[in-house]
């Protein structure tokens, strides 16, 4: 037997990602639905009322053409013969049936636009609060670009199925369900007919959803990514400046529209080619319906007025089928954008909140930490950063971390903080794991201040208070004298009610630095950890610092993480990190007078740069 040919086997291998992409596209949709009916189960009975107002609205547009033939065949002839009754009638059932079915119209969108609106407020705080949620390794590797686009793109795409699609699909099966019966009603070889052209357009409406669906996919893809460039490129508007990358991130942005443009491209071609379809089809039937019913009512087999309510019908029935178009393009885009949405809802938080916490102990002071048999990596698949170790840091001391960037420094503090935990051992607050502790007593007795504190638009009195929103004035102040900031403050334009704006850009980063470490000791926690907290700090300030931490850090226990040994020397314990080991232990005074150690070595050299 010859063995395969290599064209074989790539035939074989392109049916296996066909049906590897069929099945994950299955997968996906089935993962949206049921977002979406865990959107509507509870809006259930607006749902149902709205179903009723809009069955109620096509019936009584499904007797206008019915009165018209009766005007025709029974109220003008009377009308002729001097009996006005039965076209009164007839100008009477029509103007109630028209009323009518504008007031159901009214309330239809009345009561189906409230369903919409609340399912769009559901979903957009769930995907917020739960966002809030996730640990910060699911932040750090999707971006805030994807989760605006989650945010407001995705959900507009919900937003036009809630608004248009669900309304025209609803009126578009009735007319289609109503004509039909009433089409089969008045004459059932000219029904047979029309019934006949819905063959051709079933097989060409599965060919467009398929066709739709994989190329709404495609669109919303596109359209994150411009949005994530987007987002970046004006955070980072600075740097774009400085180092005049405008033409590299216009290039970017170009290509991304292209392919968001090349992906609606197709999108809209296959909306046109069933669009197209369906009116050919459509045409195609009435005029095969006027010829024949022409013949037939020449031959008095069928009455003038029952021919022109059929093709009244008629010309009722095809039209829906566009506004299933419509619908199907609205779904396909919805579904696609629904499978980004749960993509993120069915995150899970890799760091989770105790189902049964323990209590810390009562302490005024600070908290002992244990790192028993810990080890961590940040996933299954990738090297391990902290390789297996104990230590023990007592109640109250402060300790330094030292050691070149990447050495694992701000990993070990981050385990302290609890934004990750340990692949294997436990991190422990006076005994209690921290894995035991409930997330918002943790967020009490653990603060960390890095380099780049995260200020909020509104006054500086609101961003000090972060941490204890009910503090008083008095309290923001006074936390603000403890570490130095009083004074900048208070000059300030409006003092403590003073605007930083976005991020706090009408600061300079040594005072939002200043802001955060005031914060910090308004949130009176038991541990502080400082990473690379004073970097950005003048020297003076730096200084002013130093000595508002002798007060910030007394009676704490703190972890320092600083490049610059001025800070670390007010450490009690320096511990020297070395590709994720501790390779040094002591105080600054011990390690420095060892002379042959790391440390000692880094404080010559910090000496010979002030020389």
């Amino acid at each position: 037997m010859s063995s395969p040919t290599e064209e074989q086997w790539r035939g074989v291998a392109a049916e296996d990602n066909e049906e590897i992409d069929a099945l994950v596209g299955s997968r996906l949709q089935a993962r949206s639905r049921r977002l979406l009916a865990s959107l509507v189960r509870p809006r259930l009975a607006t749902a149902l009322l709205a179903f009723g107002l809009v069955v109620l609205e096509n019936v009584l547009t499904l007797v206008g053409p019915l009165v018209i033939a009766v005007a025709i065949d029974t109220g003008i002839p009377d009308a002729i013969d001097g009996d006005t009754t039965a076209l009164a009638w007839c100008v009477g059932a029509y103007l109630v049936s028209g009323l009518g079915a504008a007031g159901m119209r009214f309330a239809f969108l009345k009561v189906s636009g409230r369903f919409g609106q609340d399912v769009l407020l559901d979903l957009r705080e769930r995907v917020f609060e739960h966002a809030q949620r996730l640990s910060i390794s699911f932040h750090e590797k999707y971006t805030s670009g994807k989760v605006i686009s989650r945010m407001t793109s995705d959900i507009d795409s919900l937003h036009d199925l809630l608004e248009d699609g669900l309304d025209g699909l609803l009126t578009a099966v009735l007319s289609v369900v109503g004509i039909a019966i009433m089409l089969l009603v008045m004459d059932v070889p000219l029904a047979l007919i029309v019934l006949a052209g819905l063959i051709p357009l079933i097989w060409v409406t599965r060919w467009f959803y398929l066709r739709s669906r994989h190329a709404y996919r495609d669109t919303r893809g596109a359209i994150a990514k411009i949005i994530v460039q987007f987002v970046e490129t004006m955070n980072g508007m600075r740097a774009v400046q400085a180092f005049r990358r405008e033409d590299r991130n216009e290039t970017i942005m170009a290509g991304l529209n292209d392919r968001f443009r090349a992906a609606n491209k197709e999108a809209l071609i296959v909306v046109a080619r069933f669009t197209m379809t369906v009116r050919w089809v459509g045409n195609l039937t009435l005029a095969t319906v006027l010829a024949i019913g022409a013949v037939r009512v020449v031959d008095g087999d069928l009455a003038l007025g029952v021919l022109t309510a059929f093709t009244l019908y008629l010309r009722r029935f095809y039209d829906p089928l566009d506004e299933l178009a419509m619908f199907a393009n609205s779904y396909t885009s919805a579904i696609a954008a629904l499978e980004k949405i749960s993509g993120v809802l069915e995150e899970e938080p890799m760091v989770v909140e105790p189902s049964s916490p323990r209590p810390l102990p009562s302490r005024d002071t600070g908290r002992a930490i244990d790192f028993d048999q810990v080890e961590f990596r940040y996933s299954p698949t990738t090297p391990v950063v902290l390789p297996r170790f104990d230590l023990q840091i007592p109640a109250g001391q402060t300790v330094a971390l030292v050691g070149a960037t990447g050495a694992g420094k701000s990993t070990l503090a981050k385990l302290v903080g609890r934004f990750y935990d340990p692949s294997t051992g436990a991190v422990r607050l006076d005994g209690v794991s921290l894995r035991e502790v409930a997330d918002a007593e943790l967020r009490h007795e653990v603060v960390t201040v890095t380099q780049e504190n995260f200020l909020f638009a509104g006054s500086v009195a609101d961003n000090i208070a972060l941490g204890r929103p009910a503090a008083s004035r008095a309290e923001v102040e006074s936390a603000a004298a403890a570490v130095g900031a009083h004074e900048f403050i208070a000059a300030l334009p409006d003092g403590y009610d003073t605007d930083v704006r976005k991020r706090g850009g009408r600061l300079s980063a040594g005072q939002r630095q200043m802001v955060a470490f005031a914060r910090a000791f308004l949130a009176d926690p038991s541990v502080l950890v400082l990473d690379e907290a004073t970097s950005s700090l003048d020297v003076p300030t730096e200084r002013a610092v130093q000595r508002a931490l002798e007060s910030v850090l007394a009676d704490r226990t703190a972890l320092i993480i600083a490049h610059r040994l001025s800070t670390v020397l007010i450490a009690d314990r320096v511990l020297v990190v070395e590709g994720g080991r501790i390779v040094e232990d002591g105080s600054p005074v011990e390690l420095i007078e060892g002379r042959g150690g790391r440390f000692a070595a880094l404080h010559r050299t910090w000496l010979e740069s002030l020389a």
